[in-house]
């Protein structure tokens, strides 16, 4: 080796420095043909298997990273050989050249990562998940490692000994960093408890929020409101604070009406023989005892049941009653309690409108009225 080392510096610093230039062309050109031609024909590789996530790593620029790394790397292990003898200037070129590599490198793996957020977001157990989040403080952590490597190198410090270092100033890292930590545990626990994922529908009056989540990050949830604002809040303010998510109704057979019509007491009364007689032959009558004690507002209630439980927009497997709530000064309410098939808002209120006025102009032919306080026109009326 001795020999070796001999020979190579009797050949002279002008033909190694030219030796050294052909081999930095060469691996600059063997990273550009691997770049232009080999990356394309992988890539079509990847297209004709069955399976998607080796799509996302072809299409994203981690072979153009690992490629990348071709040139630092031949150089760094041809520059002792060529120059054996320790210099100054050897000592910053391989200093540069390891800085190189660990810049290519945290590329490499940030890149990586995102390739790996995509493929998670194909996956059915992780796509609904927000797990943007944790990728984004993976990718936070590997950044770190990769400054303190670089700062390592240029202060000429082993990698423990700034770790150390950081140790004594972490309460002044957790400072900077609280947004940063909070976020990471709070996506954390809504992605553990399954308590948020994108496209659920949340409520939090607090903050002003009422839509869709569009995004989960690290630093903030990005929903957008029915009314096409956009809000952001904090991940920890979801588990600090409490939200309503929609995603329940969503996901059950239907969405709820809960709505009660005030009935003017005066109106309750027996039913006359004439009415049983017309009533006796109705659907929602049958098997039902009509005597002259039946009340009014008893075979409304049955019928207007009946009526809920046959629509054909209605879930009658889920909760459905109509009941009578506290009478109040306004008139005794009675509360229509059922779910409609669809979940969509519109449909779902023009579904709600449509049987609320078909039982309202349903309650004279039962003698029954709706309480409502007069206004200016009836008291111009009575005058």
């Amino acid at each position: 080796m001795e020999t070796q080392a001999t020979d190579i510096i009797g050949m002279g610093l002008q033909m190694r420095i030219i030796i050294s230039c052909i081999i930095v062309v060469f691996a600059y050109l063997v990273d550009f043909l691997c770049c232009k031609l080999l990356i394309p024909l992988i890539r079509k590789v990847a297209e004709k298997t069955a399976f998607k996530w080796d799509n996302y790593i072809t299409d994203s620029n981690v072979l153009h990273s690992v490629f990348h790394l071709i040139p630092p790397i031949t150089f760094q292990f041809a520059l002792p050989l060529l120059f054996p003898e320790h210099t100054q200037w050897t000592g910053l070129v391989t200093k540069g050249l390891n800085i190189y590599i660990i810049v290519i490198a945290c590329s490499l793996v940030c890149r990586f990562i995102t390739s790996l957020y995509a493929i998670s977001n194909e996956s059915e157990s992780l796509k609904n998940k927000p797990m943007k989040g944790v990728y984004q403080m993976v990718k936070v952590i590997i950044i770190c490692v990769s400054a303190i490597l670089v700062i390592g190198i240029l202060l000429e410090k082993d990698f423990t000994t700034l770790l150390a270092g950081l140790g004594a100033s972490a309460a002044v890292l957790m400072l900077v960093f609280k947004d940063t930590i909070l976020g990471l545990v709070a996506g954390v626990q809504l992605s553990a408890h399954d308590m948020l994922r994108p496209g659920d529908w949340i409520m939090m009056e607090k903050y002003g929020v009422d839509g869709e989540v569009e995004e989960v990050t690290l630093n903030t949830v990005k929903v957008r409101n029915w009314d096409k604002t956009i809000v952001t809040v904090p991940p920890y303010a979801l588990v600090s604070d409490s939200f309503k998510n929609w995603r329940g109704m969503r996901e059950s057979g239907g969405r709820r009406v809960a709505r009660a019509l005030r009935i003017d007491m005066n109106s309750i009364r027996f039913c006359t023989g004439e009415e049983l007689e017309g009533f006796s032959g109705k659907a929602w009558a049958e098997g039902l005892e009509l005597t002259e004690d039946t009340v009014n507002l008893k075979l409304f209630r049955t019928a207007t049941e009946y009526y809920l439980r046959h629509h054909p927009e209605t879930n009658s497997d889920l909760m459905m009653v109509v009941r009578q709530l506290e009478p109040t000064s306004e008139g005794l309410p009675l509360q229509l309690y059922f779910f409609t098939l669809s979940k969509d808002w519109v449909p779902h209120e023009h579904i709600a409108a449509d049987i609320m006025e078909h039982i309202i102009a349903s309650m004279p032919e039962f003698g029954l009225r709706i309480f409502q306080k007069p206004s200016g026109l009836d008291l111009e009326k009575l005058s």
